[in-house]
């Protein structure tokens, strides 16, 4: 019965924007060509900064990296928007998510920094929105197309003992 079901759930159409396997393949081997770009020369894209976020997977318990771009909080932590393309979150904050304890970013020749992640409240996100919108036109312009509310995380280094 339980392969039956998911026979039939495989030859179900897929709902739009919901990524197939080659898409996926796409994408893992986008994010490695990017985040070597950044271990070697930096990350710079389209006016913006950029990291390498170390997740793990929620189901597969996978490493994963994404290539994001950052945007500085002030503090010595680093904000990333959860855009994902508009229509749903990314896979990379859902990890976060499920496994904040597991999180590191990587910059320009570094070694993994372990990091804490933390979801901005409404007010929190407010605050810092309007900077995030002028460093990143793009960013704003996709959120006021968008039905959702892109999170902003804030990631902040673990200091060594804590």
């Amino acid at each position: 019965m339980i392969a039956m079901v998911a026979t039939e759930q495989a030859r179900a159409p897929r709902p739009k924007g919901t990524p197939g396997a080659l898409s996926l393949w796409m994408q893992r081997k986008a994010n490695a060509s990017t985040a070597t770009k950044i271990r070697r020369k930096g990350g710079h894209m389209m006016g913006m900064d950029l990291l390498v976020l170390h997740t793990v997977g929620r189901r597969t318990g996978e490493p994963r990296e994404n290539p994001l771009a950052w945007f500085d909080d002030g503090d010595g932590g680093r904000l990333v928007v959860a855009s994902g393309g508009g229509s749903r979150h990314p896979g990379w904050y859902a990890n976060l998510v499920a496994h904040p304890e597991r999180a590191a970013v990587e910059l320009h020749g570094s070694e993994p920094v372990p990091v804490t992640p933390h979801v901005l409240d409404d007010a929190e996100r407010a605050r810092v929105w309007s900077r995030i919108a002028a460093e990143a036109p793009t960013i704003d312009k996709h959120q006021r197309k968008s039905e959702r509310q892109y999170p902003v995380v804030r990631l902040t280094p673990v200091q060594a003992g804590a």
